[in-house]
């Protein structure tokens, strides 16, 4: 399963080449590590897990999955951060555009993730793949809410 991360990520970073992010196969490896039996990756790109400009030492692999979205960061000497956004969490997205680079906001029940230093040019693909797959997945989860009731 990393191999096709990876696949998913180059060819990511290959289409909208100006995104800022390495190490994405040790990247991969977290978030391949986490998947549930049977869970599949859908699509998967790399940003920068931060809201700040300068730095770009935060590259994370962000996959979207049948079950969540998985942000996957490896750390540079020892250990590794791992965010799951289910889609019961999943409040709200913010995409915003800059000269060079775009950001996206992900707003959740418990926290704002912020991916940052993202080719411009691939905001309209990540705004489609995040909310259409999230509203998706929250009509699957209301309709087994009234069908439990």
């Amino acid at each position: 399963m990393q191999q096709e991360i990876c696949k998913m990520v180059y060819d990511f970073k290959k289409a909208y080449p100006l995104t800022i992010g390495w190490r994405y196969k040790r990247h991969s490896y977290i978030v391949a590590l986490h998947l549930n039996p049977g869970e599949e990756v859908l699509y998967s790109f790399i940003a920068q897990k931060n809201d700040t400009l300068l730095n770009i030492f935060q590259s994370a692999v962000v996959s979207i999955t049948t079950e969540r979205i998985l942000i996957g960061h490896k750390n540079l000497i020892f250990g590794y951060d791992l965010t799951s956004i289910t889609p019961d969490m999943f409040n709200d997205l913010k995409v915003s555009g800059g000269i060079i680079f775009g950001k996206v906001y992900i707003d959740t029940i418990k926290e704002f993730v912020t991916l940052s230093d993202i080719d411009k040019r691939a905001l309209p693909e990540l705004q489609t793949a995040i909310s259409s797959y999230m509203m998706e997945q929250k009509k699957k989860y209301h309709s087994k809410e009234k069908e439990e009731k």
